[in-house]
């Protein structure tokens, strides 16, 4: 435990971003295993990978994951949009 009164509060706020972060990363998974699931609905797929993808350039911005993991993931999804046939 820290002896200084601003390295607890640190403690404190740390705790704080950690809750916020874990919550946009489980969104993050979450809206791409539902586009994984719209394989079967080209144009709704293509919908939520707009949605999808500006998710993933938020949370670069700010902060919460990597520019180059943001960018292999948002190229994956342009992969699997140009395998689905179109609508």
């Amino acid at each position: 435990m820290p002896n200084i009164r601003s390295a607890e509060k640190r403690m404190r706020s740390d705790a704080k971003k950690r809750i916020t972060n874990l919550a946009c990363i489980s969104e993050l998974k979450t809206l791409g295993d539902r586009l994984k699931k719209m394989a079967g609905e080209p144009a709704k797929a293509r919908e939520l990978a707009v949605k999808v993808i500006s998710r993933y350039d938020r949370a670069v911005s700010r902060g919460i994951i990597p520019r180059g993991r943001a960018d292999r993931k948002k190229s994956r999804i342009a992969k699997f949009l140009s395998g689905l046939k179109s609508a």
